[in-house]
């Protein structure tokens, strides 16, 4: 079953948004296998103490894009393709990069700031795994 003990709720966005995330990033991560079962709706709400409609919108939104399933009186799976994982995988990648290009837009950065700090957070990174 998947495993939701490890989110952590912010003021960011709406809850329901939070919970479809989760769900895709262990999608894309591999932390959660297709055909896995997902919490009921009763227990994840009581686990992360959310209103039971606000775990029934995260549901049924992430029916309508494809990758659950429920059938009525058992429960939900996860459901995807390689290929599915994948977009799901480059969504998120847009969506973070997005986010990010909007707040350093908003600090006055330019292109070339933008890409200069990105080559330079990048070579910290490597020189650190060395």
């Amino acid at each position: 079953m998947l495993n939701f003990s490890e989110l952590k709720l912010t003021d960011r966005s709406p809850i329901y948004l939070q919970l479809i995330r989760y769900v895709k990033s262990a999608i894309v991560s591999g932390s959660v296998q297709n055909g896995e079962e997902m919490p009921s709706r009763r227990l994840l709400s009581s686990l992360l103490g959310v209103n039971p409609n606000t775990i029934q919108k995260a549901y049924r939104l992430m029916e309508e894009e494809g990758f659950i399933v429920s059938h009525a009186g058992s429960g939900s799976i996860v459901t995807f393709t390689d290929e599915t994982a994948a977009a799901l995988r480059r969504q998120l990648l847009l969506e973070d990069t997005r986010e990010y290009l909007a707040s350093l837009k908003a600090m006055g950065l330019t292109l070339e700031e933008t890409a200069s700090l990105l080559k330079e957070v990048w070579s910290e990174e490597k020189e650190e795994k060395a």
